[in-house]
């Protein structure tokens, strides 16, 4: 049962400052910290990468801890995708400052459900209001006659000129040179003028491939890290490419546990996945892992070449 500390800010001009000056005492006494800098509310707290880090390292009883309760949710949807999740695996959250100080926000009794709800409400108005005052700040400018947004770092002839170079091979960086101005500004107007799109027939860029290049793209071989239960589950596997893949991969140590790096087809990952279940749902140890190994194959989010 210990305390895991969660900052977030929106943008990459924002600090955590307050936020760790409202967790103070936590941070001094060494609590783990998980952030997601720069990062939208608009994004769910459960598909924020710092956030599913924080839950990866969760126990049952460990308490999250937040300095304000809009760090980690502003809107009701992400509330109710969160709560359960939380209530699932005996997880509290309490915010360090304010009227809700002293509230177990992850408790499932009927009376923080509804201030939950009211929390929640309250903070997607106030979200809302914010962006339909922008709004109209901006649509009162453009009706003034004010010229909106940064200057153009291009004049309609430069982008021609630039877009052409590209063309013929000239790499970003010497345009960036030639410009004098960031890469990021070389991509963003080759960008604008559709330069770096993606044919819709990838043999364009690919050419014919052969049958192991189709296999490749269709089956893609990816790196995982199998948690030290499910490898020593697998390990003698009847399956003998499983039972290979783990022999040949590589141990790394994590604190006192450990997890073998394994770089093998896709199509091998899922069939780990599907031998393993029965036999980790069968203890509180061996579903974290579970859920742990399967999280890691599903976030590796594989495009399809096609």
């Amino acid at each position: 049962m210990g305390d895991l500390l969660y900052l977030r800010h929106s943008t990459d001009k924002q600090t955590d400052a307050r936020q760790r000056h409202a967790l103070a005492k936590l941070l001094a006494a060494g609590a783990p910290v998980f952030d997601d800098p720069a990062t939208s509310s608009r994004v769910l707290s459960l598909h924020r990468d710092g956030f599913k880090r924080l839950l990866e390292a969760a126990t049952v009883d460990d308490t999250i801890r937040i300095a304000d309760a809009a760090r980690l949710f502003r809107s009701v949807a992400d509330v109710l995708a969160l709560r359960p999740v939380l209530i699932r695996r005996g997880l509290h959250l309490r915010v360090e400052s304010g009227l809700l100080s002293g509230i177990d926000l992850a408790a499932d009794d009927s009376g923080t459900k509804m201030i939950i709800q009211v929390l929640a409400a309250v903070l997607e108005f106030q979200r809302d209001l914010i962006s339909e005052n922008t709004k109209d700040g901006v649509a009162s400018a453009a009706a003034s006659g004010k010229t909106l947004g940064r200057p153009a770092a291009f004049e309609p002839g430069e982008i021609e000129d630039i877009v052409e170079a590209h063309r013929t091979g000239t790499a970003v960086k010497a345009l960036a040179r030639e410009y004098r101005v960031d890469p990021k500004t070389i991509r963003r107007a080759l960008d604008s003028a559709g330069a770096r799109a993606v044919p819709d027939d990838l043999g364009v860029l690919l050419g014919d491939l052969d049958d192991d290049q189709e296999q490749e793209l269709a089956d893609p071989t990816v790196s995982v890290d199998v948690p030290g239960l499910v490898a020593e589950h697998l390990q003698n596997s009847e399956d003998a490419s499983i039972a290979d893949a783990l022999r040949d991969g590589r141990t790394i140590r994590r604190g006192q546990g450990y997890s073998v790096r394994v770089t093998a087809p896709l199509s091998l990952h899922q069939a780990m996945i599907e031998q393993s279940a029965a036999a980790m749902m069968q203890s509180p140890a061996g579903r974290k892992a579970h859920r742990i190994h399967s999280d890691r194959i599903v976030s590796l989010r594989v495009p399809s070449p096609f």
